[in-house]
């Protein structure tokens, strides 16, 4: 069954932030950008590992609140650093969407 109040919210979400950086977002993108927001440095070209690093700062930022990551601090560079505290539940790959874009829709209302 699809909530057309959430759909309607996550697609005013990619708008919003479409015109904000001028190009199409997706569920990835801003995962990424949530990465580098929490990563709090300058804008800068990032190298390979380093986004993937972003991907999972992004990731871990987003589960935070439902209790699945906690913050452990930063490094000496900034980054900051995470660890699981308890195991995802088992979803298949439709639910770990919904899930991922509840997280990013609750983050960009808490921001």
């Amino acid at each position: 069954m699809i909530d057309l109040a959430f759909e309607k919210q996550w697609r005013d979400l990619l708008k919003r932030m479409e015109t904000r950086f001028g190009m199409p977002m997706d569920l990835n993108g801003l995962i990424f950008l949530i990465g580098v927001q929490e990563l709090g440095q300058h804008a800068r070209v990032f190298k390979k590992d380093e986004k993937v690093n972003l991907m999972h700062v992004g990731i871990s930022v987003l589960l935070l609140p439902y209790g699945y990551y906690k913050e452990l601090g930063r490094d000496g560079d900034g980054w900051p650093h995470f660890e699981r505290i308890k195991d995802l539940p088992q979803l298949n790959a439709d639910e770990q969407e919904r899930l991922m874009k509840e997280a990013t829709l609750g983050y960009f209302e808490r921001s």
